[in-house]
């Protein structure tokens, strides 16, 4: 074993140049696997992170504009919800929905404390609301039952919202103005990206102080008894019927209501972060494969180089295998240790991501997305690369060595 690993050593201080370069490829094929997987993973995670609270089984339906004629009404109308549509959804699909809400807003609304102001959409939004939508409450309480009977004035500000108003003070249990309507702060809400948050109070409430009537913004409801994209398909399908007899527009007019189904669009999300997951490995493996190929032509100058040696050692009564185990061994131990070097670069990379960007988000005030999210790749993926490539490595020298193998001696000790 000293013998060979003397013949190793020797043969890359002859070549160091050359082994160095070769290294370098391999080591550059798995850094690069490693900073790809780490870089797609931050953007997966970003991806899932924005749906994370969501509920998944639940549809929002928004009114639209109808496409095509129906019954002798021309296309182009404008389609309204109301309460009576909440409560047909509720009733008309009891066996797949388990909740029902809706949401009615106004907006361009100045909040005001003291000196502090903010322009803001008011949202008003049932006690159903945290169940439906990805928000925590953090502070204080949400709207309740009591809120929506008896109309009171109470308001629940985004975290980034009592900031601006409250800077220096706790704002539950204050009064804020609203262009002539005093709401008491009862609760502090906060959510994953932060997209435009909007003041919340009760949806009578607002119904009554800003003069909604009965109209609605949006339905929203949770299902259930839908597992799989194809029975999503087909209530939306039965949906768009009943709503379609009721508002006067074809069962098949998709233009007339808008339908975001979040299950349908989480297994559509999935796919599109499977296809990145795989392109990333793709393209890293063609970054592996392309230090493999270095590591073979390397072994196959080697044993070119050696030829004459090769013949010497046989002539001599050495054995093939002696042979053939001492190239794929300085195969072994270029790939392995320039495979670990590009191995513990690419984690120390990725982890310095994770450090400086590991939760990147575009921010513009109240407006806030989560792009970026704990850019790492799992130790164990990293090995498993690791280990592939050595073992691609020995077979990237064993080839070579079988051709030294089969040389005879006679031709061998004529070599150049």
């Amino acid at each position: 074993m000293i013998d060979l690993i003397q013949e190793i050593y020797g043969t890359i201080q002859r070549n160091k140049l050359r082994t160095v370069l070769t290294g370098f490829s391999v080591a550059w094929g798995i850094f690069m696997l490693i900073v790809l997987l780490g870089a797609g993973n931050g953007l997966i995670n970003a991806f899932e992170g924005q749906t994370r609270d969501m509920k998944m089984n639940s549809m929002k339906i928004y009114p639209g504009y109808t496409s095509k004629p129906y019954n002798g009404l021309n296309e182009g109308r404008s389609i309204s919800l109301d309460d009576t549509d909440r409560e047909l959804t509720a009733t008309a699909f009891s066996k797949n929905i388990i909740t029902t809400g809706a949401t009615i807003s106004k907006g361009s609304v100045y909040l005001n404390f003291e000196k502090e102001n903010v322009s803001i959409s008011l949202d008003g939004v049932f006690p159903s609301y945290p169940e439906l939508e990805a928000i925590k409450i953090k502070k204080g309480r949400f709207i309740n039952e009591r809120d929506m009977k008896e109309r009171r004035k109470v308001i629940v500000l985004h975290e980034k919202t009592a900031k601006q108003l409250f800077p220096k003070s706790q704002p539950l249990g204050k009064y804020l103005n609203a262009q002539g309507v005093s709401y008491q702060v009862v609760g502090i809400y906060t959510d994953q990206n932060s997209f435009s948050p909007s003041a919340l109070i009760p949806f009578t409430t607002l119904q009554v102080v800003y003069n909604k009537g009965d109209s609605i913004d949006n339905i929203t409801f949770t299902t259930r008894g839908l597992t799989s994209e194809a029975e999503n398909e087909l209530f939306e399908k039965d949906y768009r019927q009943v709503m379609g007899s009721k508002k006067m527009f074809a069962a098949d007019d998709d233009g007339a209501i808008w339908i975001w189904n979040r299950f349908t669009q989480y297994l559509q999300q999935q796919a599109a972060n499977q296809t990145l997951h795989i392109a990333i490995w793709v393209i890293g493996i063609f970054t592996l494969l392309s230090g493999i190929v270095g590591v073979s032509n390397i072994m196959l100058i080697t044993v070119r180089e050696r030829t004459h040696e090769f013949g010497i050692r046989k002539a001599l009564g050495a054995k093939p295998s002696s042979i053939l185990w001492l190239i794929i061994s300085e195969s072994v131990v270029i790939t392995t240790f320039f495979g670990y070097i590009g191995m513990v670069a690419g984690i120390a990379v990725t982890e310095y991501m994770n450090k400086v960007a590991g939760t990147q988000t575009m921010d513009a005030g109240l407006f806030s997305v989560t792009v970026f999210e704990n850019p790492t790749v799992n130790i164990h993926i990293a090995i498993q690369a690791t280990l592939t490539l050595i073992i691609a490595g020995t077979l990237a020298g064993l080839f070579p060595a079988r051709k030294a193998v089969r040389i005879r001696p006679i031709e061998a000790l004529r070599a150049d």
